[in-house]
């Protein structure tokens, strides 16, 4: 029997909505080249997205006892190896998790049009909603219940 904290997998979830509404706003791409205030709040929203990705991929990698991550994209890598992610959201996921280390240790020269890129492709693919949908969907198939 595996012991998956549910409860603190699905609070993490719940953030998901809120940070999608702001990185699908309308004026993203056009504030993040612009308006200082809104630039660091989608960096800021990009960094909680990348943190409530991993933070549920380690929930999972200890809950289901997976192999040890040895890196942030490790944990991305470990989701695809045991089918939480298909390859296209992980590809997305990837992308999001290199951020990481701009956002977090090189904030002084985050690069803007690699942030543009990726809040494009998280847009057009749905990402993070598709990525609580897809964790959800394997701790049901998994038996676990809320």
């Amino acid at each position: 029997m595996y012991y998956v904290n549910r409860e603190q997998i699905e609070r993490r979830l719940h953030m998901l909505p809120e940070i999608v509404q702001v990185l699908n706003s309308p004026d993203t791409l056009e504030a993040q080249n612009s308006r200082l205030l809104e630039r660091y709040a989608i960096e800021r929203a990009l960094h909680l997205a990348l943190e409530i990705v991993t933070d549920v991929g380690s929930y999972l990698i200890d809950g289901f006892i997976m192999r040890d991550a040895s890196s942030y994209e490790d944990i991305i890598d470990i989701m695809l190896d045991e089918k939480v992610v298909d390859a296209g959201l992980h590809a997305v996921l990837i992308e999001l998790v290199r951020l990481r280390k701009p956002l977090v240790q090189e904030y002084f020269a985050v690069d803007r049009g690699a942030v543009a890129a990726l809040l494009k492709q998280l847009k057009e693919a749905g990402a993070l909603t598709v990525f609580a949908e897809r964790v959800r969907a394997y701790l049901d198939q998994e038996g676990i219940e809320s």
